[in-house]
């Protein structure tokens, strides 16, 4: 699944993971997305979409 949401944008991002002996290595913080099936236009639609989105009220959920 793509790791990217299709309203807002949202995608991963990167940085380091910092150890208690400051070692660093890399990783990457993942958004929370779900394939919902959502009205697009007068048209249902898989869309992958993020939960903030979803929570805010950005798209409707098909019935």
């Amino acid at each position: 699944m793509a790791k990217r949401c299709e309203i807002c944008g949202k995608d991963p991002k990167t940085g380091n993971q910092v150890s208690h002996s400051h070692i660093l290595t890399k990783r990457r913080w993942l958004p929370n997305i779900q394939k919902i099936r959502a009205n697009v236009n007068g048209t249902v639609k898989r869309v992958n979409v993020c939960t903030r989105c979803l929570k805010a009220g950005k798209i409707k959920r098909a019935i």
